[in-house]
């Protein structure tokens, strides 16, 4: 069993919430526009961190992280990449990728918009965590915990955090 936490568009913010809930994680997983390097190596001092880069992000993260993860968590495909889309309207590369790899979750974030759905037509789990930091239109931080025990993604949590 792992337990997972999910965050996107720190936009170079931790604060004490994060760093608690990041230490209670077995993983971090990152959606994008982390920031900052230093806010990247911080999160890697705690748990082990997949992460992929995002808009905002310089190139001293892009060389750090990929555009999209691919990668596998007890059992379950995982593709991760910062500006995907959603069920229905994926970005056009991200939705080729989908269909390349397979993925049982495929996450993205960029919106700051906290979504949790299934795709039905091509059989996985989306999700978007929201944005856990300061910077955009977003009333509400918002990251989303969970665990993955035997291939399945259970005991999902959605924490949120005042803005200010």
């Amino acid at each position: 069993m792992k337990r997972i936490l999910l965050i996107s568009d720190t936009h170079n913010y931790l604060d004490a919430t994060i760093l608690s809930h990041a230490e209670n994680a077995d993983e971090i997983w990152h959606a994008g526009d982390i920031g900052s390097l230093e806010l990247l190596e911080k999160l890697q001092n705690i748990k082990p961190v997949h992460a992929v880069w995002g808009n905002i992000d310089g190139q001293d993260v892009r060389i750090r992280v990929p555009k999209i993860a691919q990668f596998e968590c007890e059992g379950l495909k995982i593709m991760m990449t910062h500006i995907g889309g959603y069920p229905g309207k994926y970005e056009p590369s991200a939705r080729t990728q989908i269909l390349d790899y397979k993925p049982n979750i495929f996450i993205s974030g960029h919106s700051h918009i906290l979504k949790v759905m299934n795709d039905p037509k091509l059989g996985l789990l989306h999700m978007n965590p929201g944005a856990i930091g300061k910077t955009g239109f977003h009333q509400k931080r918002t990251m989303i915990e969970f665990e993955i025990n035997n291939g399945i993604p259970q005991n999902l949590a959605v924490v949120e955090c005042n803005r200010w």
